[in-house]
């Protein structure tokens, strides 16, 4: 197949490797992609969020499949420009896609398929926020309504942090404030063509930017899989309650999902709920679970945009176990640092069981540079966690970035 990839992460990297794995070959593009993205496949530079752009090219190159990675072109409608003209396309369209562009809507979603969710009250002014705060009390969890590039969410003790959340996002729109909920977190990722659904692996991802789950939020700053501590049927459990339901509602509105329903859900002593929903693969979990997935990855996404999902094996996945540790640039996630040259790579990839997700480079003559706040996913595989963190931080001590930092924690528990 020829295949389009839309985005520039290690998601988007981290899609890319697991194409390459497949038995058939396939002619695999990027848009934008990234220099790591760029060592491998072809890139282009395109408007990621212009979908009649992405669809005219698409029909001139004569794509099979369009993957979209991040949020954004979802909730811009790429997925409707692409299906217009009869391109297959992994991504539910722009109404769908409101089940992450909007936590209010999704909240909606979950009220009326029954998914069982914590309380939320939506806010439009700061008087209704201070009321919001006051019903739940601390810790305070404070979300902005619409898309924020993963730093729209707070959870604290402190009033005044909450409020100066709420404040700087209610000019942007709505703000929830939801109750808190302790337990520890699932990331499950669920294909969907619109009836069907099938499950992936389950992961476990870390948001605090340092040790120990302290310091401010982040976009994710590892991951692993599977999960040995969730009970037998957890999943099936989760895609009768969650998934399924949620699918026939989306259904019954209308506006049929068609993509990866990402649920973020959280383990409470009253039983499962769910955090939010998601309309793509996240990040950096998607680095882990694809990383030990063994069917071709081509032939699952191009059956769910085709809506032949239910004519598809389960996809099997390796008996080992995954870790990914991201790299991040100094000052990430209030101000990362950028443009420092990258060195140790091809020493990190001399770890057995490793492979590297660029996240946020560029070329700098033969050097790799940093663009961003998180740089690198490296990702390594092992027999178990306590082989598979070794593996991991072996490769993350040859490569040295001035000034980055990365957690140490990452899988810690689950290691034997």
């Amino acid at each position: 197949m020829k295949i389009l990839v839309i985005g520039s992460g290690a998601r988007e990297h981290a899609i890319v490797n697991a194409l390459l794995r497949d038995e058939a070959s396939h002619e695999i593009v990027v848009a934008p992609g990234n220099a790591g993205i760029a060592h491998v496949v072809e890139t282009v530079s395109l408007n990621t969020t212009d979908g009649p752009l992405i669809a005219e090219y698409a029909a001139e190159q004569g794509v099979d499949l369009v993957i979209i990675g991040p949020e954004a072109p979802l909730v811009a409608g790429v997925a409707n420009a692409l299906r217009a003209v009869g391109i297959p396309v992994f991504g539910p369209d722009k109404a769908a896609a409101q089940i992450e562009g909007s936590k209010e809507f999704a909240k909606e979603i979950m009220n009326a398929a029954r998914v069982p969710t914590g309380r939320s009250m939506s806010a439009a002014t700061m008087a209704e926020v201070e009321t919001a705060l006051d019903e739940f009390g601390p810790p305070y969890v404070v979300k902005a309504d619409g898309l924020a590039a993963g730093k729209g969410v707070i959870v604290t003790s402190d009033r005044t942090a909450a409020r100066d959340h709420a404040e700087f996002f209610i000019h942007q729109g709505l703000v929830l404030i939801e109750e808190f909920l302790d337990g520890q977190e699932v990331s499950l990722f669920v294909l969907s063509d619109g009836d069907a659904v099938i499950a992936l692996s389950p992961a476990q991802d870390y948001k605090r930017a340092f040790d120990n789950d302290e310091g401010p939020n982040t976009g994710g700053m590892g991951a692993y899989s599977p999960l040995p501590w969730l009970p037998e049927g957890f999943v099936d459990e989760i895609v009768e309650t969650v998934a399924q339901p949620t699918i026939r509602e989306m259904s019954r509105r209308g506006t049929p999902f068609v993509g990866l329903l990402y649920c973020g859900l959280i383990v409470t002593p009253k039983g499962v709920r769910v955090i939010e929903f998601n309309a793509r693969l996240g990040d950096p979990e998607t680095q882990v679970v694809l990383e030990l997935l063994e069917s071709s990855l081509a032939d699952l996404l191009l059956a769910t945009a085709t809506g032949r999902l239910a004519s598809v094996p389960e996809p099997v996945f390796a008996n080992d176990v995954a870790v990914t540790v991201v790299l991040a640039s100094e000052g990430y996630p209030e101000s990362p640092h950028t443009g420092k040259p990258i060195l140790g790579l091809a020493d990190a990839l001399e770890v057995p069981g490793v492979s590297i997700a660029h996240a946020a480079t560029a070329r700098d003559g033969d050097d790799f540079v940093s663009t961003g706040g998180r740089v690198l996913s490296v990702i390594a595989r092992g027999a178990d966690f306590t082989d598979a963190r070794r593996r991991v931080y072996m490769a993350l001590d040859r490569i040295t970035l001035d000034g980055s930092h990365f957690r140490t924690d990452i899988a810690e528990r689950v290691a034997e």
